[in-house]
């Protein structure tokens, strides 16, 4: 079901063109106990079904999106070489791949000049890109919204900067208001924007923090580690449209193409819009830069050895699904966010529920009626229980009263936050599946 036996031959008539391109060294094979090999696969296999769908267009909680054949084939591909894009001598292919592959990803946002590079994931892209921060603003605080991703506050704990969290409005975005009386202290060095929480998919108004650089300095750094390839979508509102427009004019980004962008885990992406920013990251390593004069990527990352594998993967991809508005992969970004409107509109006619708010991207949260907030968290785990027997995988979310309270879900207040369900319709296949997903979960409910 998760994999084709067909795309395995298109993989080894790969491995033999690969291996062409070796054909004048002397012959080499390690030696493996083929049956040895094969009876730990297989056990590995049997450990390996102890494991949710995740696949499976049933499966709509953690915020799991399958990699592409070609991302699978092509990390496969070059798993026999096996490179590092430390250094150019470890990767030489695969570092000229990533390069290529991070100018796709700055094009995305209109920065024909920046700097950046691929990383494990969208936790060390937000390190480099605080740590640039610490370095161009020491002893400032950084400022994220109550709803921004847990690890900012960790790492600016790491990096020992303050950190400060700014009020959401009812619609669970940065409330700008309050962020203003904040920068007005004049205590705050870095502003991170989040394009997409993670918990609810909803976009801060960038236009609106932009705007108040104008009359305090601070940097912006925005967080699309979940919601940055959106900014392809030709179906989001006019304000979120307006968030992702302005994202040319800040100062450093995070996308995780390990999220929308078809990759297997872990492949994030930094990117700084001033190339000038690399005079942080200067290092000198007579060992390990020695083949080349051109720039090894070792010498813009924080990271030592990554995967060139990660940059194959994510090159073939994009040769396959171009980044364009109106291609392929646009398009299958519309199929997932119209699938989560479908589930409002589903979700907000059926009495047991309340959604909490019309999806801007693609994940759905909601809450179940009840007399009280905690009888309501009650029944969404319930609820939540009921759907994984029914084989339909829904996540967990608590929300504080403001973001919940306009949705009406309870008649009285007896805790300040409510469970909720939550789903993340990340597959394309998801808007195809929704009446069989609402069967469930009407069934679950």
């Amino acid at each position: 079901m998760f994999h084709d036996a067909d795309h395995l031959a298109i993989l080894a008539d790969a491995l033999r063109t690969l291996d062409a391109g070796f054909a004048d060294l002397p012959p080499f094979a390690p030696a493996v106990d083929r049956d040895r090999l094969r009876a730990v696969l297989l056990e590995t296999a049997e450990r390996l079904r102890d494991n949710y769908p995740y696949p499976h267009p049933l499966y709509v909680g953690q915020m799991i999106k399958p990699p592409h054949p070609v991302a699978r084939l092509a990390y496969m591909l070059a798993l026999g070489l096996n490179p590092n894009n430390h250094a150019l001598d470890g990767g030489r292919a695969s570092s000229a791949m990533e390069k290529e592959c991070v100018a796709d990803l700055a094009r995305l946002f209109n920065w024909p000049t920046h700097l950046g590079h691929l990383c494990s994931g969208g936790t060390f892209a937000n390190f480099e890109a605080l740590w640039v921060a610490r370095e161009l603003r020491p002893g400032k605080a950084v400022a994220a919204s109550a709803q921004a991703h847990y690890t900012h506050e960790r790492l600016s704990a790491v990096l020992q900067m303050p950190f400060r969290k700014v009020a959401v409005d009812a619609a669970g975005r940065m409330d700008a208001a309050a962020l203003e009386a904040l920068l007005a202290t004049g205590e705050v060095g870095t502003v991170v924007v989040t394009l997409g929480t993670t918990a609810a998919g909803r976009v801060d108004p960038l236009p609106a923090v932009l705007a108040l650089r104008q009359r305090h300095d601070f940097r912006v750094h925005v967080d699309a580690a979940y919601g940055g390839y959106f900014t392809l979508a030709d179906s989001l509102t006019p304000a979120t449209r307006a968030a992702f427009d302005a994202v040319g004019q800040v100062d450093s980004l995070v996308i995780d193409p390990h999220k929308h962008g078809l990759q297997p885990y872990g492949c994030g992406c930094v990117l700084f819009r001033d190339p000038a920013v690399g005079r942080f990251y200067r290092h000198d390593s007579p060992y390990t830069y020695f083949s080349s004069d051109e720039l090894h990527l070792g010498e813009i990352s924080l990271e030592c050895s990554r995967p060139g594998a990660s940059a194959v993967a994510l090159w073939a991809t994009t040769r396959l699904l171009p980044l364009a508005r109106g291609g392929e992969f646009a398009r299958d970004l519309a199929s997932c966010r119209e699938a989560a409107l479908g589930l409002y509109r589903w979700l907000a006619a059926d009495g047991r529920f309340a959604p909490l708010f019309e999806p801007e991207l693609d994940i759905v949260a909601w809450a179940v009626r009840a007399a009280t907030a905690s009888e309501a968290s009650a029944k969404a785990r319930r609820v939540f229980d009921a759907a994984a027997e029914r084989d339909l995988h829904l996540a967990l979310a608590t929300f504080p009263r403001a973001m919940v309270e306009a949705s009406r879900p309870v008649e009285r207040w007896d805790a300040e936050s409510v469970v909720c369900l939550r789903a993340c319709a990340m597959k394309p296949e998801h808007a195809a599946w929704l009446p069989e997903i609402t069967r469930r979960l009407g069934a679950a409910g």
